[in-house]
């Protein structure tokens, strides 16, 4: 929560910037293909031994910015693999969500305007992408912050191969949907807000009906179980 509230009071973020260049792991950025389009990556590796298990993170409303890249890093700091694309790739001239934000460009208007099929078929092919790297375990997984989280919900209804949705503080789709879900949700959700954690009920009564398994946790409950262990 204090990352994503420095990433709103911080247009610059160079201190995620500096957290990025000093890290340990290795980064790397890759164009994944699939059709006529492309998506700019970043991938960042685990320092780890044995195969490992991919995350395909999906950014919040702000799109690839420099903490969004930070939390990929974080993320591998856990063993996994990382794969972020910046989902404004080619929605944009000359590039995505760092050309756009160097314009002067809404680069929250220009996400909320991207065709969700688009987005689907993006998030498709890192994910076969990140299953064939010889590091992968073959296992892949999707996670989403905000408007990413409500992507990885709604990615979880559009694609089989996923073997888990983790969702930070974003809505649900359908109930239509969600019955079309193959893999456990995980929902992260903050204690005290009256827009995207009220839809948690119903989201759990659909989820329910549909046979699916949905695991929604308050996040302040999870920051004091972790405290008690320490």
């Amino acid at each position: 929560m204090v990352l994503m509230l420095a990433a709103l009071s911080v247009p610059a973020q160079d201190w995620a910037r500096a957290k990025l260049d000093k890290s340990p792991r290795h980064q790397e950025w890759v164009k994944v293909k699939h059709g006529n389009r492309e998506v700019n990556c970043f991938v960042v590796y685990p320092e780890v031994k044995d195969e490992a298990t991919a995350i395909v993170m999906i950014h919040e409303i702000f799109g690839l910015s420099d903490w969004a890249r930070a939390m990929a890093d974080e993320l591998a700091a856990g063993g996994y693999i990382v794969i972020a694309p910046d989902l404004l790739y080619g929605s944009v001239t000359n590039g995505g969500t760092e050309e756009l934000i160097k314009s002067g460009g809404n680069v929250g208007k220009a996400i909320q305007a991207l065709p969700p099929a688009q987005i689907t078929a993006d998030l498709s092919a890192c994910v076969d992408y990140a299953a064939k790297l010889d590091a992968c375990n073959g296992k892949v997984v999707v996670g989403g912050f905000c408007w990413g989280g409500g992507q990885s919900f709604r990615f979880a209804t559009n694609n089989k191969e996923v073997k888990a949705a983790f969702v930070f503080y974003g809505t649900p789709p359908s109930a239509d949907d969600m019955a079309k879900i193959n893999c456990p949700v995980h929902g992260f959700y903050a204690g005290n807000d009256a827009r995207v954690t009220a839809t948690v009920p119903k989201a759990a009564d659909a989820m329910k009906a549909a046979g699916k398994t949905y695991d929604p946790r308050d996040l302040r409950r999870c920051r004091s179980r972790l405290h008690a262990r320490r």
